[in-house]
């Protein structure tokens, strides 16, 4: 790994949680030699400039990316197309296009017929977040120990993959590589069937009319308060996640149908030996979630995240 910076110039598109976090990290770990950013909305633009933790804050996406040598689009999948085709007449020959979306597939195919020839796409999807967003939630530690996954098209050049994945490492990355496909069936059984199933139970238990409020925030327990947390993510984010990545999520959420309906059988029909068994296997993964070092055994009364409480 080089010890100068990863890139002269690198222009985030889009500036909520994941773009601040790139800048503090980038800044932190050296990674490029100026930060530039953008956001579609003038109010998120002049926070940013107020918080300073970018060189510059120009007033359009073309700016910002001309003469970059990586442009990050952190904006919701939904709108990577756009975002993509207003930056692509500023691009330099040879500069590095990325994102941080968390389906792949149709990032790929949006973004890469928005690109002109020359520019090198190289997706990219940091596997980490919270519930905040806006400038202000950025912070250098929100990468730290977590994946990054690389989803490079075939044509992607090999160099330009292995700067995305050294300048993700310089945040505190770890770095893997796989098929864009691949990786969103991954994630819709790690992340988008999960916050699916989170928004469903709180809002069955908003629709639960003989449950006040006040008893679902007085009395809500771990399990609860964790859907509750989930929930709380970007909806503008979220909705274009389940549009964009369907086929896979809709395939885990008949499998979670699936087995649904086991466990209510074995509930109905008293059958705690297979209750047991089943509690027994998942139980294994949450200590392989710990042991991975993508989470702690810590008890979790209002999590804290490293370097920042929440």
């Amino acid at each position: 790994m080089s010890e100068g910076p990863v890139f002269g110039r690198v222009a985030l598109i889009g500036l909520g949680l994941i773009g601040a976090s790139i800048a503090h990290a980038a800044r932190r770990g050296g990674a490029a030699a100026t930060l530039v950013g953008w956001d579609r909305a003038e109010a998120v633009r002049d926070r940013a400039t107020s918080l300073g933790f970018l060189d510059a804050v120009p007033a359009t996406a073309a700016e910002a990316a001309r003469g970059a040598d990586l442009v990050i689009l952190c904006t919701p999948v939904g709108a990577m197309g756009e975002a993509a085709a207003a930056v692509a007449p500023a691009l330099a020959p040879g500069a590095v296009v990325s994102d941080v979306g968390s389906v792949k597939a149709a990032v790929v195919r949006t973004v890469a017929a928005a690109l002109p020839d020359g520019a090198a796409f190289v997706p990219a999807h940091p596997i980490a977040g919270t519930e905040h967003s806006g400038p202000d939630a950025g912070f250098a530690e929100l990468f730290d120990g977590r994946w990054c996954i690389v989803t490079p098209p075939p044509a992607a050049p090999r160099r330009a993959v292995a700067r995305v994945a050294e300048f993700w490492e310089r945040l505190g990355a770890k770095v893997d590589e796989m098929s864009p496909e691949h990786h969103d069936l991954v994630l819709a059984v790690t992340s988008h069937a999960p916050h699916l199933i989170a928004y469903t139970m709180v809002g069955v238990a908003d629709d639960m009319r003989h449950v006040t409020e006040s008893e679902v925030i007085k009395y809500s327990a771990a399990g609860f308060r964790d859907f509750t947390r989930i929930a709380a993510s970007d909806p503008t984010m979220w909705r274009d996640v389940f549009l964009t990545n369907r086929e896979a999520t809709l395939e885990i959420l008949g499998r979670f149908t699936e087995e649904l309906f086991a466990l209510q059988r074995a509930i109905r029909t008293g059958d705690g030996e297979l209750l047991f068994d089943y509690f027994t296997r998942t139980r294994a993964i949450r200590r392989g979630i710990v042991e991975a070092g993508q989470d702690t055994p810590d008890p979790d009364f209002g999590r804290i995240h490293r370097g920042r409480a929440r």
